[in-house]
């Protein structure tokens, strides 16, 4: 309690006449709560008995904590004495002869006293007045007074509960506006910052409306050991105090029987992001149920009085969009479908929309786990939710609360939670890879292996779970994930490379000479390549950005950047030349015969299988999708118009090759086009090749008008973005080859975007000689090889105006 040490009759286990404290209430807990609120009681019952005497219509109410009866050793006495508006001068007395013995104990006292009309309006115009009486407990006198105003409280907090509501959900904003998160403070206040007490309190008042519930499931434990540390942290300091001073930390981990500060931290934290996650629910639960309250009598005076039909809007297979949440379609079915928990967490984050707490529950308890290695739908879908931007911070906490992500990547529960003693940092070690990961996505456009940047920086600092140098561990861990989730080995070097050398830059540039040769050599030789130097700058910088703002400047970028093109001249060779086609197959060459004869596209659907349950996994993954092979007579328009057909059949390209083949003169003498494409359905199945086929006639001669079916069907179901991608970077790949000019292209892939492409460069009437498409995660990482039309490389100012008109085509 606060203020000075109570002494003669004190409450609390203090001793005195009569008060004797219980033998099991020597730790930190409920028990001991529960005896200090008893004995509390008991005094304050003997005080009011004996200054009331015979007065009636007169009550004492503990309300707020007291209420609840957890008090802490030096927790305030939050009281009201309630009257029915008899004698003024005989209330005023008694109130004198209660709240005197208080003070003269040095005890901290927060009293009124009011009829209950008064308490109601009182009430009614203070927020934080009406949380304390929903609270309400009798300690001595009227029962029926008391009884009466619980009552008539409850049932104006539920009346008023559509106004009171936004209120308080304004008035947590604010608090964690001012006192952070308390999961990830390293010296945190256990009741007013986001994810403490005073939420756990918030909680329980909206419970209390009827009008929704916070999820349950590991709450009460989780304010249990809050208020436990609460408890430890008074009896350590002596002064009522809620902040978890780093001072008194290890002491406070002693009185609670821990090993050490850092689990008594991690302990902490692991409360907050239970009660913070349970406040993201129930407050989207109560706007959700606030609007439909608003919206229904308009829709029942529109349908005439029939029951609304709720929308539900495709987002992916067995994923789809319904009251401003992603739950799970009705066809979906996560016992056979181990990929959908990140098919759905994806398509949450790159729609800026929550997962549905049930959506993610019945994931958690019916999903099975993952063959190893992962199918490379996974590893796409994984990608995809960490390059989503700020919207992948919440839809991670989501499927953490839940044990998705451990069951995902066990080596995570090491890093879960785990508090970085150091003032640089201002998260944890989860959560700062969560947001290097963040930062990352911003920098997808400078590198060619998006998907590689946003792994490492999930990866990065996974080895700080373990002992020795993180670093060195991370390389060990990175190595055996990234085989896990499907990179092949190469894939599996460049991650454990960047994870082993992700603090090289940034410690070379600051703390070396540069000018000494030796210094970029050995940064060369760490590095290994032009392509693992671009990505480990970016993961540089990402990581810096997510550390905390005394971690990047202008300064420390410079020198960084000072640093890579220094070793980037060391490491540049001769420039790579257009890879030589490999020769056609048998199919191949058939189709490119069968369409020259015929004049017209000929297509081959190549359906591919994944491992079934029970089936030996293989030693490589599988490509995604299906493998589309399309013959064309060499004419203009065919990629926009084959890269149209797919986007109106909702096909997503996955990977894209283009290529002139010339026929052999013995056989017929003519250029064919062909194009082997890797596609996959958004949603819902393959369309038949002859469907396909068709539409692609259509699109040659100008019949099918594409860019209207794209109009029409974005219009019908607008796609929704909760971050705002980086924006697509075009340029001309300098000294690329020799043969052709070089457009690259990176760019947040979306439905018809290779059509945009495709039109952009026909508009430019450039000649596209061959092209590499990939698609990773959201990305699209392609490039062109273009020439003009007597097949000569595009003169410089031509290549460079073609590629600033693609970019403000892809920008508008």
């Amino acid at each position: 309690m606060g203020g000075n040490p109570p002494h003669h009759g004190a409450p609390g286990g203090y001793g005195g006449p009569g008060l004797r404290r219980p033998p099991a209430v020597a730790r930190p807990g409920p028990p001991r709560r529960a005896a200090l609120a008893e004995l509390t009681d008991d005094w304050l019952s003997g005080l009011f008995t004996a200054a009331a005497g015979g007065l009636r219509g007169v009550s004492l109410v503990a309300v707020g904590g007291y209420g609840r009866g957890e008090l802490s050793p030096r927790s305030d006495l939050d009281l009201l004495l309630l009257h029915d508006g008899g004698d003024p001068g005989a209330i005023a007395a008694l109130a004198d002869r209660l709240w005197y013995p208080v003070w003269d104990l040095g005890l901290a006292l927060d009293h009124s006293v009011r009829t209950p009309a008064e308490a109601r309006r009182t009430a009614g115009e203070d927020l934080k007045v009406q949380l304390g009486l929903l609270d309400a407990r009798h300690l001595a006198g009227d029962l029926g007074l008391t009884a009466g105003l619980r009552t008539a409280v409850l049932a104006d907090w539920r009346n008023q509960a559509p106004k009171r509501l936004p209120e308080l959900q304004e008035l947590c904003a604010e608090r964690a506006e001012r006192q952070g998160e308390l999961q990830y403070l390293l010296e945190p206040d256990l009741k007013e910052a986001r994810g403490g007490l005073r939420d756990a309190t918030a909680l329980r008042a909206v419970a209390a409306s009827w009008l929704a519930d916070a999820p349950r499931e590991g709450l009460a434990d989780a304010r249990r050991r809050l208020l436990d540390v609460r408890d430890a942290l008074h009896l350590a300091t002596g002064r009522a105090t809620d902040r978890l001073a780093l001072q008194e930390q290890d002491q406070v981990a002693a009185g609670l029987g821990l090993l050490d500060a850092d689990t008594l931290l991690r302990q902490v934290y692991e409360a907050a992001r239970v009660i913070s996650y349970a406040s993201d629910v129930t407050w989207r639960e109560v706007g959700r149920v606030l609007r439909s309250r608003a919206v229904r009598p308009r829709l029942r005076a529109m349908l005439g009085g029939g029951k609304p039909v709720t929308e539900r809007s495709p987002l992916a297979e067995g994923v789809v969009e319904q009251d401003g949440e992603v739950v799970l379609a009705r066809a979906a079915r996560p016992e056979r479908d181990p990929v959908l928990p990140l098919r759905a967490a994806a398509a949450a984050a790159q729609a800026g929309l929550p997962l549905s707490l049930h959506a993610v529950r019945r994931l958690a308890a019916t999903t099975r786990p993952l063959p190893a290695p992962w199918p490379a739908e996974a590893r796409e879908q994984l990608v995809t939710l960490l390059g989503s931007g700020r919207p992948t911070i919440d839809v991670w906490e989501a499927l953490e609360a839940e044990g998705l992500i451990s069951r995902l990547l066990p080596d995570w529960e090491r890093v879960r939670c785990r508090p970085q003693r150091n003032a640089v940092h201002v998260w944890t070690v989860d959560r700062h890879l969560i947001e290097t990961a963040v930062r990352a996505s911003e920098l997808t456009r400078r590198v060619s292996r998006p998907d590689l940047l946003l792994v490492s920086a999930l990866l990065h600092d996974i080895g700080k779970g373990w002992p020795g140098d993180h670093s060195v561990a991370g390389e060990i861990i990175a190595r055996d994930v990234a085989a896990r989730i499907g990179f092949d080995q190469a894939d599996v070097a460049v991650l454990a490379t960047l994870v082993r050398h992700h603090l090289l830059l940034v410690e070379t540039a600051t703390r070396r000479d540069l000018d000494d040769p030796a210094t970029v050599h050995s940064v060369a030789e760490a590095v290994g390549s032009q392509s693992t130097l671009e990505l480990l700058h970016a993961l540089t910088e990402a990581d810096a950005l997510a550390t905390g703002p005394a971690a990047w400047s202008t300064w420390r970028g410079s020198l960084v950047a000072d640093l890579v093109r220094r070793v980037a001249a060391v490491l540049a060779g001769d420039a790579a030349e257009e890879p030589e086609p490999a020769a056609p197959s048998a199919e191949q060459e058939r189709l490119a015969i069968e369409a020259f004869r015929t004049a017209g596209p000929v297509l081959a659907l190549r359906a591919q299988t994944e491992p079934g349950p029970g089936d030996e996994a293989p030693g490589e993954p599988e490509p995604l999708g299906v493998e589309l092979l399309i013959a064309v007579p060499d004419q203009p328009a065919v990629l926009p118009a084959v890269a149209g057909v797919l986007a109106v059949h909702r096909l997503t390209v996955r990977t894209a090759e283009l290529r002139a083949l010339r026929l052999p003169h013995d056989v017929e003498d003519g250029s064919v086009l062909l194009l082997n494409w890797r596609v996959a359905a958004e949603y819902g199945s393959l369309p038949q090749a002859t469907r396909l086929r068709a539409d692609l006639v259509r699109a040659l001669d100008g019949s099918l008008d594409i860019a209207g079916r794209l109009a029409e069907r974005d219009a019908a179901y607008p796609r929704r973005r909760g971050w705002v991608a980086p924006p697509p970077r075009v340029r001309v790949a300098p000294a690329a080859s020799h043969h052709a000019t070089v457009i690259e292209v990176r760019a947040q892939d979306a439905p018809g975007l290779l059509h945009r492409i495709g039109m952009a460069l026909e508009k430019a009437a450039v000649r596209v000689r061959s092209m590499h498409v990939s698609t990773l995660g959201a990305n699209a990482v392609d490039a062109f090889y273009v020439t003009t039309g007597t097949g000569a490389p595009l003169p410089p100012e031509d290549a460079a105006s073609t590629a600033k008109a693609l970019e403000e085509t892809l920008r508008g």
